[in-house]
């Protein structure tokens, strides 16, 4: 039963996909301070999450759509959060894996059991490929991704949209701008400028004059969503009537497309460090990936009720204070 001391999602059996990973964790976390019975799954489950959250050890690129219906079965959940999946590691046949392979796998395992949870997929803009410049990218524009991570995200998509049209399971498919905040990638361009700020911070603690940071170009205009403003949409999603979301794409992401070397800028002014930003010059090999992503965000607002409600400098000083040592946090 719901009680006023806890968010819609009280009472539910939530399992988290991923759980381990900075974003599945984070989902977890909210769903337990809502009052859900969570469970998160990974192949090495972290030792930091929620300490009342249940933590299983599960190889999902091995495990079988049996022993996932098997697990799924012992645990009767509500609600099942994929957040597992490859980024941007590995070659394309690795990706397909994480993000393609697993998904049919889940969607299989759920359609055995006498009642499906609510099953949320988080997909996301490289799915789309290019945008138009001045636009916002609506759902129903025809896919066309261009990076192995876009393709193979995409037929984690179709297969979920094929399980809910074909074997009546309940999916929906957030479709996430880049995400940002504390606990971004190292990988990523966020996480790397957040390292590099990190180190210049301590070089000059110690009197020493950090390096400059060096970036490939940065010609790109980005759509951005705050790291909790996604765990919100995942919690609205959760909670949203059957009739409304199951076989919907909706997006997620601020709705704006922001070039990306006025916020990296923007990310060394909030640091307070005095440092060079040397931008490489194109180089003569075509680009793998599109100049400009925004998201149309209307469908999350009218079916979900969420919209964005963080700004740019708040995900940067999220992501600052994780990165920055504490003195310097202190004069941000």
């Amino acid at each position: 039963m719901r009680t006023a001391e806890h968010g819609p999602a009280s009472g539910l059996r939530v399992v988290v996909l991923g759980g381990s990973g900075c974003l599945g964790r984070r989902i977890g976390a909210a769903f337990r301070a809502d009052g859900a019975q969570t469970h998160l799954v990974s192949r090495n489950p972290a030792g930091d999450g929620p300490a009342d959250a249940r933590h299983v050890a599960l190889d999902l690129l091995a495990a079988g759509a049996r022993e996932l219906a098997d697990y799924f079965g012992s645990v009767a959940p509500d609600v099942v959060v994929n957040a597992a999946g490859r980024v941007w590691q590995g070659d394309e046949a690795a990706m397909t894996a994480g993000n393609a392979d697993l998904v049919v796998r889940l969607t299989r395992a759920l359609a055995r059991l006498p009642r499906p949870p609510r099953l949320i997929q988080l997909g996301t803009v490289h799915e789309y490929g290019a945008g138009t410049p001045g636009a916002g990218t609506r759902e129903e524009q025809e896919p066309a991704p261009v990076t192995p991570y876009g393709r193979t995200k995409l037929l984690g998509t179709r297969a979920v949209l094929r399980a809910v049209a074909d074997d009546g399971v309940d999916g929906v498919v957030l479709r996430l701008a880049q995400v940002i905040g504390a606990g971004v990638p190292a990988t990523s361009l966020f996480g790397k400028v957040a390292a590099h700020l990190g180190e210049a911070a301590r070089a000059r603690s110690r009197g020493e004059r950090p390096d400059a940071l060096r970036l490939p170009p940065l010609r790109a205009r980005r759509d951005l969503v705050d790291m909790r403003d996604t765990v919100d949409a995942v919690r609205a999603a959760a909670t949203a009537p059957k009739a409304d979301v199951s076989g919907q794409v909706i997006n997620v992401g601020r709705g704006e497309a922001v070039a990306m070397r006025a916020l990296i800028d923007r990310m060394v002014g909030l640091s307070g460090l005095d440092l060079t930003v040397a931008e490489a010059a194109p180089g003569p090999s075509p680009r793998t990936d599109v100049a400009w992503q925004q998201l149309d965000v209307s469908r999350a607002l009218r079916l979900l009720g969420w919209q964005p409600r963080r700004t740019l400098d708040d995900s940067l000083r999220d992501l600052l204070a994780a990165a920055l040592p504490a003195p310097v946090n202190g004069r941000t």
